[in-house]
């Protein structure tokens, strides 16, 4: 029996792993991606504003809107992540500029009007620094309760931080926008970075989707080349962690993931420990959970489903081998 696709908005601040999570919402029949919002983060708003553009374009995505959100925190200055995703986002990958432009409805109104529009049915994908986010829960009180669920990638909740030693990117880049979401009481899964540095994509998997020599194969690989050698100069191990399009998977693979109940709060004032997110699995003091993370995960079912979609997408768009 045929299911509904389940509705997603992707925040988002391409970004390498973003332009993945991108391209596997376009490859997923059981996605129906309603746009794209865009947040400052990997990159600058800008240069993530014609990233996304230009992937939509090499995914088959001309009809799915992207919205251009915050450029900046809440409160903090701007944190970029050019040394990790390249000069402008996407490692030695070129796209040509995209002919689409981007809508005129600010990313956060546009959040907003999807999902109030259809209570219980929009699940929001959050895989860049929360911005957009927490404006949204703070512009519109209901929006909350309204959501079927956000998926976040974000936090170092058992792990080491990759920004700093406690703190995640996303979560560091705008930690009082991720202490609105945590506090907001919406339905909330967290897909940390404990868990997406151990999915990594390597050159045997890249080499597959490259072999055949068409745009979206060289595309991937010459935007992961980077990433690897980024990897390898700053964590000292091979392959590349693609945490944004695990994230995604779990919206309609939730079977990838084993869950636990949490109760997570972010550090927003410590200048030694900002952005660090307290994750109390036990519950003390009669906490009550704001999140369920995922604490297990099938990398190698999640690996070979994102290589099978990349080369269905592919060969759905420029033809077979």
């Amino acid at each position: 029996m045929s299911t509904s696709p389940h509705r997603i908005i992707l925040d988002t601040d391409p970004g390498i792993d973003d332009a993945l999570a991108i391209l596997l919402a376009l490859a997923s029949p059981e996605i129906e991606l309603a746009g794209l919002s865009v947040v400052h983060g990997n990159c600058t708003l800008a240069e993530a504003v014609a990233n996304g553009l230009a992937v939509l374009e090499l995914g088959g995505g001309q009809s799915v809107p992207l919205f251009a959100g915050c450029d900046r925190p809440l409160l903090r200055p701007l944190t970029t992540a050019h040394d990790t995703h390249g000069q402008r986002g996407l490692g030695y990958a070129r796209l040509p500029a995209a002919q689409l432009q981007p809508a005129r409805e600010h990313a956060v109104d546009f959040i907003i009007r999807t999902v109030m529009a259809a209570p219980g049915e929009v699940t929001l994908v959050a895989v860049g620094p929360l911005t957009n986010v927490a404006l949204a829960l703070r512009k519109e009180p209901q929006l909350a309760g309204a959501l079927r669920a956000i998926v976040m990638m974000g936090g170092a909740l058992r792990a080491d931080g990759n920004v700093t030693p406690r703190a995640e990117f996303n979560v560091y880049a705008d930690p009082h926008a991720a202490q609105i979401v945590f506090s907001s009481g919406a339905p909330l899964v967290i897909m940390p970075w404990d868990i997406t540095r151990l999915v990594r994509l390597h050159d045997s998997e890249i080499n597959r989707l490259a072999q055949a020599g068409k745009p979206i194969g060289r595309f991937i690989a010459d935007a992961t080349r980077f990433y690897i050698e980024f990897h390898r100069r700053y964590f000292g191990y091979d392959g590349c962690a693609i945490n944004d399009p695990a994230a995604l998977a779990l919206v309609f693979l939730p079977d990838l993931a084993t869950y636990a109940d949490v109760h997570v709060t972010v550090e927003t004032c410590s200048p030694l420990t900002m952005g660090f997110t307290v994750a109390d699995f036990m519950l003390q003091d009669g906490r009550q959970p704001n999140a369920r993370a995922v604490v297990a995960f099938d990398t190698p079912r999640f690996l070979s489903l994102f290589v099978e979609r990349m080369q269905a997408l592919e060969e759905r768009l420029y033809g077979a081998s």
